[in-house]
């Protein structure tokens, strides 16, 4: 047990194209430092959101992260990876040493690490999940609401933070520095789709949409799935700007609840007289920070899906940088952890 410690490319999106590679909001955070002052954020648990949910599986030093009742199922495959265990070098900076360098399972490419690196450690991140045959189906993620369907292998990568397969032999798959991975499973129909979700793809409810293209590809019945959440950074950590709460509040109705403090940035400051500011001008108003999983946890139970059957993990990434990446605490120089989910062939 792990210690808390195809078919073409089509689906075209309405939301905006960001042109950053980014793939999270806000300044990066320099590794050495950590924030002076953490607000008394008093992080809600729900039943299935202990990291004792979820197991850990080593092999030559790979380390994954899977739920027991998805292993339970004999014709599926699933993990989540981590941060140790692959081939490619990373150097930092830790508040000990002036330069820390690291061997980690880099699963996705980057500037600073070679190709050959990164193909090496997705083969031996398939390899420790016994998939080492399954072609890996990634994607051009955008952060937006797009949702692809594969009957086969793509010729190339297809844009878009979601796909879906009820095709055995296909390793369907999402890459994170942070934001949320949630893999779908359909005992009953024998599908399965996997999931990014950061800020902008969790306001436009791609879940719920990934849960609607099965139920039109698959015939799939949102309380037969099986969710899981997978690491991702956590309301402890997750700064945004008040135009973020402002945004989901207008969709949500119980957006209150993901954040430490709901503020818009228009609320007014009681204390603008006090100051030396002229009338009528007031300080910026604060971050605010938000819990991503809460809020697609609370999605997919609107979607249907029961609440015995969503398996959250609490392990956030930004604190446990000893097992994951974080881009907004290593910023470009983060590695990529991989999320993935397939179905076996019959032997």
């Amino acid at each position: 047990m792990l210690r808390p410690i195809g078919r073409r490319c089509q689906f075209r999106s309405s939301a905006p194209v960001f042109s950053s590679d980014c793939d999270y909001t806000g300044s990066s955070v320099a590794p050495t430092k950590t924030s002076p002052r953490k607000r008394g954020f008093r992080k809600p648990r729900c039943p299935a959101a202990s990291a004792n949910a979820w197991t850990e599986r080593t092999s030559n030093g790979t380390r994954i992260l899977q739920v027991p009742a998805l292993n339970k199922i004999p014709w599926l495959v699933h993990g989540f990876g981590t941060r140790p265990g692959g081939v490619s070098t990373l150097v930092g900076h830790s508040a000990v040493t002036q330069e820390k360098v690291e061997q980690v399972l880099n699963l996705g490419f980057a500037e600073w690490d070679s190709r050959e690196n990164v193909l090496e450690n997705r083969r031996r991140f398939q390899s420790a999940l016994g998939a080492g045959g399954f072609p890996l189906i990634s994607l051009k993620q955008f952060h937006s609401d797009v949702v692809h369907v594969f009957e086969t292998t793509p010729a190339e990568p297809c844009r878009g933070d979601a796909s879906a397969t009820n095709q055995p032999g296909l390793l369907l798959s999402v890459q994170t520095a942070d934001c949320v991975p949630i893999l779908l499973v359909d005992p009953r129909k024998r599908a399965v789709a996997a999931v990014h979700a950061g800020w902008r793809g969790t306001l436009q409810r791609i879940v719920m949409k990934a849960i609607g293209k099965m139920q039109m590809e698959f015939a799939t019945k949102p309380g037969d799935l099986l969710a899981a959440l997978g690491p991702a950074i956590g309301g402890c950590c997750y700064e945004v700007g008040t135009e973020v709460a402002s945004a989901f509040l207008a969709r949500f109705p119980n957006a209150a609840e993901w954040f430490d403090e709901l503020r818009t940035g228009d609320e007014p400051n009681p204390l603008q007289w006090l100051s030396m500011m002229p009338p009528g001008h007031q300080p910026p108003a604060k971050s605010v920070y938000l819990d991503l999983r809460k809020a697609n946890r609370a999605q997919l139970l609107d979607a249907g899906l029961s609440a015995k059957n969503i398996f959250v993990s609490d392990l956030c990434t930004a604190c446990r940088r000893d097992l994951f990446f974080s881009y907004r605490k290593e910023g470009p120089q983060s590695g990529r952890l991989m999320s993935v989910i397939g179905i076996r062939r019959a032997p």
